[in-house]
């Protein structure tokens, strides 16, 4: 693979997306030579240190989002971004809020604002789902498990935000009352719920 032939195709056939990391390029077939010649014909872009672009792939809403994924791969978003990834409640979060590892270490000249939670043992696991956005996998906590996390940090985003997403998430049919209360035993979470999902009409 030369000077001018790097392809969405290509990122896909090594499973990346339209990021890619400059530790990716065996797998791409490239050297740091190419890659340095695909930077200066405006083929490839540079967003930070070993984080790049396909340049000709149109970015759409979710672009940051896949960045993030791209250089935090143990990554979850969770929380406001799932919120608006999913499309429950009114949230526009102006930072990508992603869960990580409690052991993992904090990721550093990330060309994005973030929002970092620690998860631990079952949390990095129930109802985390992955979707892919712009060609990168992207994990990200289901409907039913982002309202219950809504309530799990609601001293971090407010009690009001955490009833917005219950309610608009079961409104618009997201999710139902059934997930949300197994995914609230799942994360320890049912008493905190209990309350709210009582006074459900």
């Amino acid at each position: 693979m030369g000077r001018k032939h790097l392809t969405s195709g290509h990122l896909q056939a090594a499973n990346l997306g339209v990021f890619f990391r400059s530790r990716d390029l065996p797998a791409l077939g490239l050297t740091l030579r190419d890659l340095q010649c695909l930077v200066s014909d405006g083929t490839v872009e540079k967003l930070g240190p070993g984080l790049y672009r396909l340049a000709a792939v149109e970015p759409n809403e979710f672009e940051t989002l896949a960045m993030v994924a791209s250089a935090v791969p143990n990554s979850i978003v969770c929380l406001l971004s799932a919120l608006r990834v999913h499309g429950i409640g009114t949230q526009s979060p102006h930072e990508v809020w992603i869960a990580l590892d409690r052991k993992a270490r904090k990721p550093q000249r990330i060309p994005a604002p973030l929002r970092i939670v620690r998860f631990s043992g079952a949390m990095l696991r129930y109802g985390v789902v992955t979707q892919r956005m712009l060609g990168v996998p992207v994990a990200i906590t289901s409907p039913a498990r982002t309202v219950v996390d809504c309530f799990r940090y609601r001293n971090k985003i407010g009690v009001d935000v955490a009833k917005e997403a219950l309610h608009d998430a079961l409104r618009s049919r997201v999710t139902t009352v059934t997930e949300i209360v197994r995914a609230a035993e799942a994360c320890r979470a049912r008493t905190v719920l209990r309350s709210y999902l009582d006074a459900l009409p």
